[in-house]
């Protein structure tokens, strides 16, 4: 420990015997230090904060969700600074003066793009905006006014992108889509045109809707079901028929003498033979039938009179009218649908394509309408999105912090880098003092002489200083204090005035 501590002042004996070498090389690294601080351009910040909300209740009902939202607030931050709105703020701000041509435009967009800065926050609706102000040839309060300005001006631009972006897009979608409708609905009605025609050439010779075949299998089908109803309605009518043919004209009615009329008599004879189900080949039924036609020739059934018409016979023979009829009517309607049916089968085989050119036909009508229901559906989403946007207010834009008046420059940071350079001068002129002493051939104490040249060393001589030198070494420490303490005023001063250079910017 002891050999350390000698070592340490024999190094510090060497740097002090050097000290106005030291000295020296201080007063001229801190000068040449002081003198490039001096050059660094003052750089002054502005910064604002600005609150933008764009939810909206209304807008989630519309579908406009919030990753939509923050989608429009990304697109509006990242085209801040394009070159359309930089090229805005230079000419709206001092930037403008001394610009003599679209080159020097270019220039100061350039520059200007390095120095702003749009940043959001850990909540997204708050953004910062920062501009920064370094122009060498102007002052310190000019750039000061400048970082403002741009900031200012930034907050301008931003402002009227959400209030009148939003509206001029709207604008353009629907003027874009009013051209799309109406040319699909051009379309539309051509489309709509060729199937009516086709369908007055061909298949409005089958009923029902549909594609060619369908409306012939729908003719089938229908075909069908008259079969069926044909021949419930023949059954019906031959049931009307045989009820017909057992039910008397007349009722028995009695005669001039008191009795039954012989023609009332037998028509009665043979409604109970019928009854007692005997057919019309059995022999008593045959006679009976024989009788009665043979009275009615010779009038008996008049003239022995007295008969009265038999009302079932009647409603029988109204219903088997009404039964008649309907088969008529059946058999008619399946024969003009068979017919049809016949004619479209022929035309079918006289022209292959006439289901496939119905379906193209059908098809094309199809795309078309859905791609124009389509177009309308987005032409009324956006215009009620554009009107939601409008009527609510739905960016929410206030400034929080309005833009700041730098009084101070945001860098360099020059009473540190004064200080700095003069703790460097310092650290370079002990550092080359302390290099002079390693390199002089000197021994400072025996010791080291001894160990240089491995020999012994006898002695050693004092120095003895009169009483002179002693007088001359005071005023050389004088001198030294006094250079030393220059050298600190210097670099106060310059702090000070840094200080009061702000204060006036």
């Amino acid at each position: 420990m002891a050999g350390l501590y000698d070592e340490l002042l024999i190094l510090l004996h060497g740097i002090w015997t050097r000290r106005w070498i030291a000295l020296g090389v201080a007063w001229g690294v801190a000068m040449l230090g002081w003198l490039g601080v001096a050059l660094i351009p003052n750089s002054y910040q502005s910064k604002a904060r600005v609150y933008v909300n764009t939810q909206s209740l209304l807008e989630d009902k519309m579908g406009i969700t919030q990753v939509q939202s923050q989608q429009d607030l990304d697109r509006v931050r990242s085209t801040l600074a394009s070159t359309e709105n930089l090229e805005k703020v230079v000419r709206e701000t001092d930037l403008s003066q001394g610009v003599s041509g679209p080159r020097d435009v270019a220039a100061k967009i350039t520059k200007l793009r390095d120095n702003i800065n749009v940043m959001a926050q850990a909540d997204p609706s708050m953004i910062d905006i920062s501009a920064i102000s370094a122009d060498s040839s102007l002052s310190d309060g000019a750039n000061a006014r400048i970082a403002q300005q741009v900031v200012q001006k930034l907050i301008d631009i931003f402002q009227e992108d959400n209030l009148s972006g939003d509206r001029n897009q709207t604008k353009q979608s629907l003027a874009f889509l009013d051209q799309q409708v109406a040319g699909r609905g051009k379309q539309l009605e051509a489309a709509d045109q060729r199937r009516i025609q086709f369908a007055q050439r061909y298949v409005g010779l089958l009923p029902g809707a549909g594609s060619i075949s369908q409306r012939m299998d729908a003719a089938r089908l229908e075909i069908n079901n008259i079969d069926s109803q044909l021949i419930q309605a023949q059954s019906a009518l031959g049931a009307m028929n045989g009820q017909l043919a057992g039910t008397p004209q007349s009722l028995p009615g009695v005669s001039a003498s008191g009795g039954p009329s012989a023609l009332g008599q037998a028509q009665a004879n043979l409604a109970g033979m019928r009854a007692r189900g005997w057919t019309a080949n059995h022999p008593d039924v045959v006679a009976a039938q024989r009788e009665i036609d043979a009275l009615r020739k010779q009038g008996g059934g008049s003239a022995g009179g007295g008969g009265t018409p038999n009302p079932a016979y009647l409603s029988i023979k109204s219903m088997q009218a009404e039964r008649a009829a309907t088969v008529q009517a059946l058999g008619a309607r399946k024969a003009q649908i068979q017919a049809d049916l016949n004619a479209m089968t022929a035309k079918q085989t006289e022209e292959p394509g006439l289901a496939s050119e119905q379906e193209k036909l059908d098809r094309d009508y199809e795309v078309l309408k859905t791609q124009y229901d389509k177009l309308l559906s987005d032409r009324e989403e956006i215009r009620l999105r554009g009107e939601v946007k409008t009527e609510t207010g739905s960016v929410q834009f206030r400034v929080i912090m309005p833009p700041s008046t730098p009084t101070a420059p945001a860098a360099p940071n020059r009473p540190l880098l004064v200080l700095g350079v003069l703790i460097l001068g310092i650290g370079a002129g002990v550092g080359v003092a302390f290099a002079l002493g390693q390199l002089k051939g000197t021994f400072p104490t025996a010791a080291r002489l001894e160990r240089a040249i491995g020999l012994p060393v006898a002695g050693s001589i004092g120095h003895a200083v009169s009483m002179a030198q002693v007088a001359v070494d005071r005023q050389r420490m004088k001198w030294f204090a006094g250079a030393s303490g220059a050298l600190a005023g210097v670099c106060l001063l310059l702090i000070i005035v840094e200080f009061v250079q702000r204060g006036m910017a």
